[in-house]
């Protein structure tokens, strides 16, 4: 009933717009012309009167047509409130069969954080390139900065997309030993701006997070669409996101491109969230630094992240203002997939916590333990899968450098890791760097 509320609404709305302006065109071309020496041209006689009545006529048209644009822009705004109540009626749990989760139809807006990078037209082509559905996905592109050629390029998308734009552009006052990390500062002013257009303006019940500086691969909406059953319904999650931080071409296995993992990390660059979340977070959200304040205990409170073993996003923004830290070194070498996974029609049950836990150590910890010595001779290849343990701060850096994994900390949490397990590959072969079985539990001291 909502449904055909709204359309007709709508369509309405639309004829309505039509015939006033086809009775404006009637009314200006039949009105009388005025009085004048000759009944044939009244303007013989006095070109200059011509010219006045056309610039009056053309003002008059003016004037009009800025009052039908705002009728025009009333009817796709109560369109869209429209749509969003029905969406709001309709919405509910997914339903979730046993023993696959059943793909969600529920609207999931990717909103694209972008400021001064005219680049931003490569991160909403793929986008728009790849989208299965502009209903189901909509592509909201948040600006800040002010900057005038990044918003060219993104009003020239036209209706394909939708434009924001964050109306406090200040500077902000920052303690002096921050001066040089002001940037971060404006960055998480524009994140908490923008996710709560999404959430409490928009009234969207989740949405994905994409940086200007973000290509996406093929089955990126595929992965985000099947994987929200899982977030939804499982409360030891509070991520999904599209990164692997040890994605590197040699570090993962492209046999395997379905390959799945819960993580302690929260690794961003493409990252889903519900709205239940935002709640929780808004209220607390930092001055700066957003993205390692979600790394904090406080924030995670023993919830985990999935990532794919595959990136599904891949950053080609080397200027920012990080100044290209790790780019050159670590980012621009992580993988894409470029294939399509059918991830809405697997079986991802196997990621709930209880099942995952019990699996995932269980491999890892029947896996023969070896040196790091070992592996970088190629010795005991006959092994398959090994594992390779650490038991504190310094010898898990070490070996994690050895093996050319990423060896920063945060909170006390690797990279990628879950209950302190890096899994990669190493020289074609399995790898999990791993702390004892009787492992208790991260220590935040170690960052």
């Amino acid at each position: 009933m909502l449904k055909k509320q709204s359309a007709g609404l709508v369509l309405w709305g639309a004829i309505l717009f039509v015939a006033w302006n086809a009775l404006l065109l009637f009314f200006f071309w039949a009105r009388p012309l005025p009085s004048g020496p000759s009944s044939e041209d009244p303007f013989a006689d006095d070109p200059a009167g011509l010219t006045r009545r056309v610039i009056r006529l053309a003002q008059e048209a003016e004037i009009e047509l800025e009052r039908q644009q705002g009728l025009l822009q009333q009817i796709q705004k109560h369109s869209v409130l429209w749509n969003r109540r029905q969406q709001a009626a309709t919405a509910g749990p997914p339903a979730i069969s046993h023993p696959t989760l059943a793909p969600t139809t529920s609207v999931l807006p990717i909103l694209v954080i972008a400021c001064d990078r005219s680049t931003v037209r490569r991160c909403l082509d793929k986008l728009l390139h790849y989208r299965p559905s502009a209903g189901r996905f909509p592509i909201i592109v948040s600006q800040d900065c002010g900057h005038k050629a990044t918003a060219q390029v993104i009003a020239s998308y036209g209706n394909a997309i939708m434009h924001i734009k964050q109306p406090d552009l200040s500077s902000i006052s920052v303690p002096n030993e921050h001066r040089k990390f002001q940037g971060y500062y404006k960055i998480a002013r524009h994140y908490r701006w923008a996710l709560s257009q999404i959430f409490h303006t928009f009234k969207y019940q989740a949405a994905v997070v994409v940086e200007d500086d973000l290509e996406v691969a093929p089955d990126f909406f595929e992965y985000f669409q099947a994987t929200y059953p899982l977030l939804r319904t499982d409360p030891s999650l509070w991520c999904v996101s599209a990164w692997n931080d040890n994605g590197k071409e040699q570090m993962v296995d492209a046999t395997r491109p379905d390959l799945l993992y819960r993580t302690d990390f929260f690794p961003g660059l493409g990252w889903l969230l519900l709205a239940e979340l935002w709640d929780e977070l808004e209220p607390k959200w930092p001055k700066a630094f957003w993205d390692d304040w979600m790394r904090q205990p406080e924030q995670r409170r023993d919830r985990a992240c999935l990532r794919p073993e595959i990136s599904r996003t891949m950053t080609f923004g080397r200027k920012g203002v990080s100044q290209g830290q790790f780019f050159d070194q670590h980012l621009k070498f992580i993988k894409l997939n470029q294939g399509f996974v059918p991830f809405t029609q697997l079986d991802l049950s196997y990621l709930k916590r209880e099942a995952y836990d019990q699996d995932f150590s269980a491999r890892v910890y029947a896996a023969p333990q070896v040196q790091v010595e070992e592996l970088k001779g190629n010795q005991k290849q006959e092994l398959g899968e090994v594992r390779v343990q650490y038991r504190g701060r310094d010898s898990f850096r070490a070996f994690a450098k050895a093996l050319g994994v990423m060896d920063d900390l945060k909170s006390g949490v690797p990279r990628a890791g879950y209950r302190g397990i890096v899994s990669f590959l190493f020289r074609g072969r399995r790898v999990y760097l791993a702390p004892p079985q009787d492992w208790t539990g991260y220590d935040p001291s170690w960052s």
